[in-house]
């Protein structure tokens, strides 16, 4: 497949990366009105659990599925749920451009939480890597020139906890399939939701309106990955990485339309400085792999 072809599918799918998470976004918006965030992730769970299981059985790879490191798994569903949680928060009370160029600090943390919990090397790129990213939370948030709201701290700390789900969920790559990892992830989820949900003594049950909404955020999470996860098998990650940018002027215009929320030039910027420094670190990353890809070519 040539460089254009490879670049072309890896657009395409990204594209539907970007209008899936665009689209769990908005639905996270409408569902707030009716249904606190606990409550979206166990119906959005149970859409999970169906699509999930159909495809396992459907493969035929339900043998698959094992409770080895059922703890691991335990942890970083734990970790994704409360990152969930606090993202549907964020999406509900502050501009939408806004969660999702906070959201785009999650690499930043990986990079900063993989020396201490996987025993990773934080070389000096990779800290210049970090303080780019962290520029531009400044710029995002402004503090001092602007109130530092509580969705702002949910969307920024939702970020931390995507990175420690991130961290965990390479630890399972090593002995868990994805099928496995997809099946534990909605179940236990699930379960997560129904008891955090009912801690009131009150479960919402979904409505006529709100049905299409909690179906879009089940598909539209696991749609999101699925693509992102294509995308990457196709084309190297500093081609990926620039399409998944686009997510942010994409969803600053859903948001002026849908919602009528200014576009904030502040938020843009910062989250292009965040941008500079994760493509920073991908682009190093993947000029070592090249070369050491070259280097074990020569000497066999």
């Amino acid at each position: 497949m040539s460089d254009k072809a490879q670049i072309g599918k890896a657009a395409l799918w990204m594209t539907g990366a970007i209008a899936s998470f665009s689209s769990m976004a908005v639905a996270g918006r409408e569902l707030s009105v009716t249904h606190d965030t606990f409550e979206i992730m166990f119906f959005r769970s149970l859409v999970g659990i169906f699509v999930v299981a159909t495809v396992l059985t459907m493969t035929r790879k339900w043998h698959q599925v094992t409770t080895r490191k059922l703890g691991l798994h335990g942890v970083r569903n734990v970790l994704h749920f409360t990152g969930q949680n606090l993202w549907f928060y964020a999406v509900s009370v502050i501009p939408l451009a806004q969660v999702f160029a906070l959201e785009f600090t999650q690499p930043i943390w990986v990079i900063l939480l993989s020396p201490l919990l996987l025993k990773e090397r934080l070389t000096a790129l990779k800290m210049t890597s970090a303080l780019i990213g962290f520029a531009g939370i400044l710029i995002v948030a402004r503090p001092g020139a602007v109130p530092i709201s509580a969705g702002m701290i949910t969307a920024a700390m939702s970020a931390i906890f995507f990175a420690l789900t991130t961290i965990s969920t390479k630890s399972l790559t090593r002995i868990a399939s994805i099928g496995c990892i997809m099946f534990w992830l909605t179940v236990m989820q699930a379960a997560l939701g129904l008891v955090a949900a009912g801690l009131d003594g009150q479960i919402t049950l979904p409505t006529a309106r709100t049905a299409p909404f909690l179906l879009l955020v089940g598909l539209a999470g696991l749609l999101a990955h699925y693509c992102i996860t294509n995308a990457l098998a196709i084309a190297p990650a500093t081609v990926v990485v620039p399409f998944d940018f686009a997510r942010l002027p994409t969803i600053a215009i859903v948001g002026m339309i849908l919602y009528h929320e200014p576009i904030d030039h502040w938020t843009l910027f910062g989250a292009f400085v965040i941008f500079s420094g994760i493509f920073l670190n991908v682009h190093s990353e993947n000029r070592i792999h090249s070369a050491t890809v070259r280097q074990d070519t020569l000497s066999k």
